[in-house]
C-alpha cells in the first residue's frame, strides 16, 4: 500500500511539473497565455491531490490545515485559468496579471508541499 501511496506522489508531482513547466515555456517565450496543458496538470495535480488527502495506509498523521491550503490555492489556480481561457478564446489576448499570478501561485503551492511541515 506504500508502494501506491509513493505512486501517487510521484504523479501529484508529474502534475505540478506539467503546470508550471508549462506556464515556464510561455514565460521565457514571453507568450502571455494559457495553454490546455497547464490545465492538464492543474487537473493532475488535483485529482492526486485529493487522493493524497485520505489517509492511508493507515498511521498517517495527516495536516488537513496544510491540505487544505493547498486545496484552496489550487482552486483559484484552476478558476484563474478557467477565466483567462475563456477570455484568451473570446478576445484572443490574456491580462498578464492573469497569466503571472498562476505562475506565482503554483511556485507558492510547491513551496508549502516542501516548506510546511
Amino acid at each position: 500500500m506504500e508502494i501506491l501511496r509513493h505512486i501517487v506522489v510521484y504523479l501529484h508531482i508529474i502534475g505540478f511539473a506539467v503546470l508550471f513547466g508549462s506556464w515556464l515555456v510561455e514565460a521565457v517565450a514571453r507568450r502571455v497565455r494559457f495553454t490546455p496543458l497547464m490545465t492538464w496538470g492543474m487537473v493532475i495535480a488535483l485529482i492526486t491531490g485529493l487522493v493524497l488527502a485520505a489517509p492511508w495506509p493507515a498511521g498517517i498523521e495527516m495536516n488537513y490545515t496544510k491540505l487544505g491550503v493547498k486545496l484552496i490555492l489550487l482552486i483559484v489556480i484552476g478558476a484563474l485559468l478557467g477565466i483567462g481561457g475563456a477570455r484568451q478564446r473570446k478576445q484572443k489576448t490574456l491580462s498578464p496579471a492573469l497569466f503571472w499570478i498562476v505562475g506565482v501561485l503554483a511556485l507558492v503551492n510547491a513551496g508549502i508541499a516542501v516548506l510546511w511541515r
